[in-house]
C-alpha cells in the first residue's frame, strides 16, 4: 500500500549532489512531493527533506539509491518514527470588503498566521506549520478567492537525539 513518506538525506554540501538526488527520482519514475534542502550548521553538510510516496518496496530502493550516491552521508526515512515537521505558506487572497478582510484576519489569527501585507484589494498571509493544518488552512480561505500561494515544502528533524545529523563518522 502507498504512503507518504519523509525522507531525510544529509550530503556534502557540493555543486550538482541535488542534481544528482533530482536525476535519480526521474530516472526511476518516482515522484517527489515535496524538496528542502539548506545547509546544516556545518558549511560543509547540506540537509535535504524529500516527501515522497510508495510502497514499502519503492521506499526501500529509494533509500538503497540514495546511499548508492557518492557525496551522501546519511539517508533516514523519517516515516513510522516520531518527528517534527514544519512547512511555510504564503497565500495572496482577495479581501475587497472589509467585512471579508476581517474575517480572514481572524482566519489567519486562529491558524497561528499573520498578515505580510495588504494592498487594495488582496492580502497575503503567513501560516507555517504541519503540513495538513496548511491544507486545512488553504481550504478555509479558499471562498474568499485565492490569488497565489507559495510553500516551501515540508522540513522535518526526528525527536530522538542524533538521529538524523550526526557527524561523528565523517
Amino acid at each position: 500500500m502507498e504512503k507518504q513518506h519523509t525522507i531525510s538525506v544529509l550530503m556534502e554540501n557540493k555543486f550538482g549532489v541535488l542534481a544528482r538526488v533530482a536525476g535519480l527520482f526521474c530516472g526511476r519514475g518516482y515522484n517527489i512531493d515535496a524538496l528542502t534542502v539548506n545547509k546544516t550548521y556545518d558549511p560543509e553538510v547540506s540537509k535535504m527533506t524529500i516527501v515522497t510516496h510508495g510502497d514499502d518496496a519503492i521506499i526501500e530502493q529509494i533509500d538503497k539509491q540514495l546511499n548508492k550516491l557518492i557525496d551522501v552521508i546519511k539517508v533516514t526515512d523519517l516515516s513510522g518514527s516520531d518527528f517534527v515537521e514544519r512547512e511555510l505558506a504564503l497565500i495572496k487572497v482577495t479581501g475587497t470588503t472589509q467585512k471579508e478582510r476581517v474575517e480572514i484576519i481572524k482566519l489567519a489569527e486562529s491558524y497561528a498566521g499573520r498578515i505580510v501585507n495588504v494592498q487594495d484589494d488582496e492580502l497575503c498571509l503567513e501560516v507555517s506549520g504541519e503540513s495538513n493544518r496548511i491544507e486545512d488552512f488553504i481550504k478555509l480561505v479558499e471562498s474568499y478567492g485565492i490569488i497565489e500561494i507559495a510553500r516551501t515544502g515540508r522540513v522535518a528533524v526526528s525527536r530522538t537525539a542524533g538521529a538524523t545529523e550526526d557527524y561523528s563518522d565523517l
